[in-house]
């Protein structure tokens, strides 16, 4: 069933932000937190810092009303820079890929900062910013 979940970045204090929302929500990480060092090699990836490898990759926190929170730590090596606007996603969970790509191709159309859904390690994922400003992201699951 799809799903929508918050998705916001961080400047390297992913962890303990998450830590504190655990906290206030008394819920539990789902599937732990994953580093980057956790992460299979990519292909053309450049190596990272051992203070890079630590940072979040991904983590997921139960809120509210079948609401996940989610979280990343940006790199300030790969030039990232948190700003009003980047700092979260609204991250549309699909049940197929043609779903993902249709909303793609709608939510895109005359917005920026667009990589179309595409598969990843982790399963089927792109990520726009609309007209409006508004960032999305894609990802289905592999199955």
């Amino acid at each position: 069933m799809s799903k929508i979940s918050i998705y916001l970045n961080f400047m390297g204090n992913t962890e303990e932000a998450f830590n504190f929302y655990k906290s206030v929500f008394k819920t539990e990480f789902v599937g732990g937190i994953m580093k980057l060092k956790d992460a299979p090699p990519q292909p053309g990836m450049p190596p990272l810092s051992a203070r890079d490898q630590n940072a979040v990759m991904h983590v997921c926190l139960p809120i509210l009303g079948g609401t996940n929170l989610m979280g990343t730590d940006m790199l300030e090596s790969m030039g990232h820079t948190l700003n009003a606007g980047n700092n979260f996603s609204i991250n549309l969970e699909t049940d197929t890929r043609e779903e993902a790509d249709s909303l793609f191709k709608a939510l895109s159309e005359g917005g920026s900062n667009a990589v179309a859904p595409h598969d990843e390690f982790w399963g089927y994922w792109g990520v726009c910013k609309d007209k409006y400003g508004i960032q999305w992201m894609f990802n289905c699951a592999a199955k």
